[in-house]
């Protein structure tokens, strides 16, 4: 007998995918390219290498859910770098945990701060319109109810928060933001961060931010939750931030990221964590303390995307409604109709990408904000972009 919350969860965003490409053959006689999922394909840094191979002893040792006191503090020390906090604004012991990837931190923390009930009513989970699949999930499998807000051009593709009244903030007990914003690249202005924590405390909801993708941006750093935390008051009650480096250290293999914010919040997801969460290997500990307390990595593989979004504008011009991404390495394609663009990108040109309906929400009439785009993602190096581009331009 399963869960009958699994029946309400959407088609997974690669499955449908799968069934729509996978019936057809690619365009013959060109080699397959797949822009469709966020997998970075820059090496590594040897760092990740060298500090495991030094620390291989350790690979006998059960992990803690805490971690090491060298990971917290690296941890903390980026983000009051990062975000110019000051040294010592973050407590390592208090205010910082890691998590085995941030999907399944981002995930497991909805069954920490969501009620079986709130204000006399289900619970709302409030989430962007697009989004990552991972918060649709967890939203699902919390028992609460999705509150997805659309997030297009006109709000800065951040969630608008207009669509909601006061007494569904009454009932909410979580909201994901994600910023940089996956898939649009959108970057969350100080503003937003501040109206967002403002409205968490009114109406007691934890604010879940999502900055995995920090660390790559096009101009300007985008702000982060923390920070409008300490322009405010210096208190990060209700909040709570996720990073990886996943993409700030081209390292997804290593499955390594933390969370980091409200004390009284991090007390209570360690206990959670402890009985339900895997924990990370100390060799992978001690490799990304390395990692998070050098910024010289992340700088490389910024100036690299940035690289190859400058090779995106050379050949997409306008086209398509193009917009450089203000963080992040994904374009977010006005092509018309998403999906059918995707099924003839495959078959004449032989390129995977993915139709922005599959990471979207119905609206009212039926329609996605997602039906007319396609995601597509700059991870391979400088000349595989530029083919699959111009395949692209050449097909629609």
């Amino acid at each position: 007998m399963l869960n009958p919350r699994y029946d309400d969860l959407p088609v997974y965003p690669f499955d449908r995918l799968r069934a729509l490409l996978d019936p057809h053959a690619p365009a013959p006689g060109l080699e397959p390219i797949s822009l469709a999922v966020g997998d970075p394909t820059f090496d590594p840094p040897p760092a990740i290498a060298q500090t495991m191979a030094d620390k291989a002893d350790l690979w006998g040792r059960y992990p803690a859910t805490d971690g090491t006191p060298g990971f917290r503090a690296a941890a903390a020390g980026f983000l009051e770098r990062r975000y110019g906090l000051g040294p010592g604004v973050l407590d390592p012991e208090r205010n910082v945990l890691p998590v085995v990837g941030t999907r399944e931190g981002l995930a497991m923390v909805a069954n920490l701060v969501v009620p079986p009930e709130k204000s006399g009513a289900r619970p709302l989970v409030v989430l962007p319109n697009p989004c990552f699949h991972t918060y649709v999930g967890a939203a699902v499998f919390s028992g609460a109810e999705r509150r997805p807000l659309p997030a297009t051009a006109d709000t800065g593709f951040m969630p608008d928060l207009t669509r909601m009244t006061e007494a569904e903030w009454a009932r909410t007990a979580l909201v994901y933001l994600c910023s940089p914003g996956n898939p649009q690249g959108g970057v969350a202005p100080m503003s937003l961060l501040m109206d967002l924590i403002l409205l968490a405390r009114r109406h007691d909801f934890v604010l879940v931010a999502d900055e995995c993708y920090a660390e790559i941006y096009d101009a300007a750093p985008p702000p982060g939750a923390l920070e409008a935390c300490a322009a405010l008051d210096g208190d990060f009650t209700n909040v709570l931030v996720f990073h990886s480096l996943s993409k700030r250290s081209s390292a997804p293999g290593l499955r390594s990221g933390f969370v980091a914010g409200d004390a009284e919040l991090i007390r209570r997801y360690r206990m959670l964590r402890n009985y339900l969460g895997a924990q990370m290997p100390h060799p992978a500990l001690h490799a990304s303390a390395r990692l998070w307390a050098d910024d010289s990595d992340a700088f490389r593989y910024r100036a690299a995307y940035r690289d190859l979004v400058n090779t995106a504008q050379e050949i997409l011009g306008e086209r398509f409604g193009f917009r450089r991404p203000a963080g992040g390495f994904f374009l977010w394609l006005d092509v018309g109709d998403g999906e059918e663009a995707a099924l003839t990108l495959w078959k004449k040109a032989a390129i995977r990408v993915l139709p922005g309906a599959y990471m979207s929400a119905p609206l009212g009439d039926g329609t996605t904000p997602g039906d007319a785009f396609i995601r597509v993602a700059l991870v391979h190096d400088r000349k595989t972009i530029e083919t699959a581009l111009r395949r692209l331009v050449k097909v629609l």
